[in-house]
């Protein structure tokens, strides 16, 4: 199968949508990251997707959404879940809701579980794919299940060449990270990952927020403790580097690849993942034993960086 990059005009994305109606998967741009779409009621569809980026089947996946009258038919929304919608949707966030009794996404897509990962993106062009595709779209990030997740559309044809039939080329992410997922199926809000909602603009809806702690049991998406691996093994937090390894920076000290030179969190989060591919690149080409991360401050987005570079360096 040789794979298309589609244009992200009218004509490629309902070139897309079709695909998604014949039972394929396509790689389409987010706010957040690039996914992997599918139809999220078609039980072969979803399995392609767990195929194609070879993900274990206890890791459920984020089902995506046109608009809010439509998440409405296949999750029960708590008054904390329609706050949180209010606020922060399109965009972003993702709600971990009670599935519906009469819901007919696929189970593969839940694990399992009773509880649905939801969210409608802020993209354009995603917005427009989904409404196209006339159903729900179940999408992980387009990559290879455990590495660095995807921002452009070259780097998801890197990943899946010949894998899937389409990409539709959206561009640069505008965010860079994964959305910030919130449980609310049950009587307290739980923060499962940080991510491209800030935890401060979600604090100033809801007060204190609980975090759970990584546990062995995947309810959501992005909760694996070894994920976004380069090949390189990473040391964070560095101040001074060791003989023999490369440094991701951040701020206007000397590095190899730096995240944001002025020591901006939007702007490095924009090229966390891009970098990190990079620089992994750049680590073979040299012979280097490891990469170095320059710290990054734990707040803003900054939290969801730390995140993503604490699983990246897992060895778990």
């Amino acid at each position: 199968m040789e794979t298309e990059l589609l244009k992200a005009d009218i004509e490629g994305i309902k070139k897309g949508a079709t695909f998604i109606k014949n039972g394929f998967q396509v790689g389409f741009p987010t706010e957040t990251v690039y996914g992997l779409g599918a139809d999220a009621r078609n039980d072969l569809a979803v399995a392609g997707i767990f195929k194609s980026k070879q993900r274990p089947r206890f890791n459920p996946l984020i089902v995506h959404f046109y608009k809010f009258d439509d998440v409405l038919k296949y999750v029960e929304l708590s008054p904390t879940a329609v706050q949180l919608a209010n606020n922060f949707w399109p965009g972003p966030l993702t709600l971990v809701c009670k599935l519906r009794a009469d819901s007919d996404i696929s189970p593969l897509v839940t694990s399992g579980l009773k509880t649905l990962a939801v969210r409608i993106p802020s993209n354009q062009v995603a917005l427009e794919f989904i409404r196209l595709c006339g159903t729900p779209v179940a999408a992980p990030s387009a990559n290879r299940s455990g590495k660095i997740s995807t921002t452009n559309s070259i780097d998801v044809l890197k990943e899946l060449d010949g894998v899937i039939p389409a990409i539709i080329d959206g561009g640069l992410s505008e965010i860079g990270l994964e959305s910030t997922i919130i449980d609310v199926s049950g009587k307290t809000p739980i923060l499962l990952r940080h991510g491209g909602t800030e935890m401060e603009q979600l604090e100033m809806i809801l007060g204190s927020l609980e975090i759970r702690k990584q546990s062995k049991l995947v309810n959501s998406p992005g909760q694996l403790a070894s994920h976004y691996a380069p090949d390189t093994p990473m040391r964070l937090n560095v101040k001074t580097r060791n003989k023999g390894e490369v440094l991701l920076g951040f701020g206007p000290n000397e590095s190899d690849l730096c995240l944001s030179k002025n020591g901006n969190l939007t702007e490095a989060a924009v090229n966390l993942f891009s970098h990190m591919r990079s620089i992994d690149i750049l680590a073979k080409k040299v012979g280097a034993s490891c990469i170095a991360v320059a710290p990054i401050p734990d707040i803003g987005l900054g939290m969801a960086i730390n995140d993503r570079l604490k699983r990246a360096a897992s060895n778990d």
